[in-house]
């Protein structure tokens, strides 16, 4: 889309795509705490929190990856589908940062023609080769190896991500906060659900 080309956008988006994650990861490690409710663990959770806020470490691989800027919107795609596919693995502070950087470069070997190779992937991530490659491999079983996004389904997510961006730019008198949801989208358009955070 014409509209993530402009420098500004991006930022933008990083900050947005970066808060929405931290409130996810946040309620869900609440929800871990006050509930009995079992979360397994996977390869995605790391055994401490890491130390880089997510914001920075969105920024890091936007800075290092060289994928196109549509990748940023196909992995918050791939995202979706994964908590939805995987409800046992919610997004928290454990494995968000893990979460990140696969389903970033899942999209960039997705979309872009030219794209780097895990060990650098890894390293952008501040983990091994060999975690990556694991990664990867588990991310792909968790979508069921759906990767296509089609047309609709891509400009519905970037559709909501603008409006939710534009919210945010608004004067704080202005800003109705809406409760905590996420808008999924499937590839028919039509049924366009609102669910409770499932993340």
């Amino acid at each position: 889309m014409a509209e993530l080309e402009n420098p500004g956008v991006m930022p933008k988006l990083i900050a947005f795509l970066s808060s929405l994650l931290e409130r996810v990861a946040e309620s869900n490690d609440q929800t871990r705490r006050v509930t009995t409710q079992s979360q397994r663990a996977s390869v995605f959770h790391g055994l401490s929190r890491p130390t880089i806020t997510i914001q920075s470490y969105l920024e890091r691989i936007f800075k290092y990856a060289n994928c196109s800027p549509s990748c940023f919107v196909v992995a918050y795609v791939y995202l979706d589908r994964f908590t939805h596919r995987q409800p046992s693995l919610p997004i928290n502070s454990f494995n968000v940062h893990r979460l990140l950087i696969t389903s970033v470069m899942v999209a960039a070997k997705f979309l872009d023609d030219l794209y780097y190779n895990n060990a650098y992937y890894a390293k952008v991530g501040g983990i091994s080769t060999k975690e990556m490659n694991f990664l990867e491999l588990d991310f792909l079983f968790g979508l069921g190896f759906e990767l296509n996004v089609t047309p609709n389904t891509f400009h519905a997510y970037f559709s909501y991500l603008q409006k939710e961006m534009t919210l945010l730019q608004q004067p704080l008198s202005l800003v109705v906060v809406p409760p905590r949801s996420v808008i999924t989208f499937t590839d028919d358009e039509a049924s366009h659900q609102k669910q409770q955070l499932a993340v």
